[in-house]
């Protein structure tokens, strides 16, 4: 048993996905065992409420398992894992209507109205203009930016795939964010951060 567990724990996550359509339950909880903890941290950070944390990362886990079969991601597993879990707790935090922290400090930059059709449009709005700005960054800083953003690469790892050192990666995260920052305001950038 620990000999199977060693040799799903040298498999990748690709690899891990093939499987898991297959209906491989290893496969699964190695998914599990990678991931939970993290995705419990991250869910707690933004939560604040362990109880919740764990259902929402539970939910994201069920969910994947009772659609083994036809399971299917067009990103990085983590980045497809980050992503549900950030959905679900926007959802908990829309239909709480909680509006504390850094939640508050987006919808009041956003809209001081209740009127939740309005806050929607807006939302779409001021995406769409971030998105707008991203796309006019040099090329190379906005390949770096957004695989970091949407895909949860690590910098070693956008590194890798780019061939650029670590540190030319930092720095083009770095001048990105100062550039959205200048334009849209700290707020609207995280705003814009926590929907991927």
């Amino acid at each position: 048993m620990q000999r199977d567990a060693e040799i799903y724990h040298k498999i990748e996550d690709h690899g891990l996905i093939d499987l898991l359509n297959q209906g491989n339950y290893s496969a699964f909880k190695e998914v599990y065992n990678r991931y939970n903890s993290l995705l419990f941290i991250y869910a707690y950070r933004k939560l604040q409420d362990k109880e919740e944390a764990q259902d929402v990362v539970q939910d994201v886990f069920i969910n994947i398992w009772s659609n083994h079969a036809t399971f299917n991601i067009n990103t990085t597993l983590s980045g497809y894992l980050y992503k549900a879990v950030l959905n679900k707790i926007l959802n908990i935090i829309r239909h709480k209507g909680v509006r504390e922290g850094y939640i508050a400090d987006i919808q009041n930059l956003i809209t001081n109205q209740t009127d939740t059709t309005d806050y929607l449009i807006r939302e779409k709005d001021i995406a769409a203009l971030i998105e707008k700005e991203i796309a006019s960054l040099p090329l190379r800083m906005r390949e770096v930016f957004e695989l970091r953003t949407k895909e949860y690469l690590s910098n070693k790892e956008i590194a890798e795939r780019l061939s650029l050192s670590e540190h030319t990666v930092a720095t083009h995260i770095k001048k990105a964010l100062r550039i959205l920052k200048a334009k849209f305001g700290a707020n609207a950038v995280l705003f814009y951060l926590l929907m991927f």
